[in-house]
């Protein structure tokens, strides 16, 4: 599981043309969920995401997680960050995990986060949706659970 993390001052997801969701200040999760991904791979990563020291204290050092600065999370499907990339120019989907797999594993995240205390929105599963956000920083950061 693929979990791509940007600290946003502001973060919206669109479905043909209707805002579906927003979020002020926070994280905004671009996750993907991998053929051979369980739900300790989603407890995992919901507790590093939610611990992750990315936000600036009064000293203006990143030492503050998400929870601590009462910011919000929007959490997004994207099965193509599991893509394989390793041959041509056409990126395989084959490791991802079948949709009803990866629907089940993308709630258990968004649910442990939840569970975790943080503020958490999301996208449609499986829908074509239109992201903005603003990148604050900007910082990025990839995390994996293998």
């Amino acid at each position: 599981m693929r979990a791509l993390i940007q600290r946003v001052s502001w973060s919206r997801v669109e479905v043909d043309g209707r805002e579906i969701n927003s979020i002020g200040p926070g994280l905004l999760v671009l996750l993907g969920v991998a053929d051979l991904d369980e739900e300790n791979d989603a407890e995992y990563l919901a507790a590093k995401t939610a611990s992750l020291r990315i936000f600036k204290d009064s000293e203006g050092k990143m030492n503050l997680s998400i929870g601590e600065t009462g910011g919000e999370v929007l959490v997004i499907s994207q099965f193509t960050l599991v893509a394989d990339t390793k041959k041509g120019n056409r990126p395989g989907f084959g490791s991802g995990a079948p949709p009803d797999r990866a629907e089940r594993l993308y709630e258990r995240f968004v649910k442990e986060l939840g569970d975790l205390g943080v503020i958490v929105k999301k996208g449609i599963f499986g829908a074509d949706m239109a992201v903005s956000l603003c990148n604050d920083g900007p910082v990025t950061i990839l995390l994996e659970s293998k």
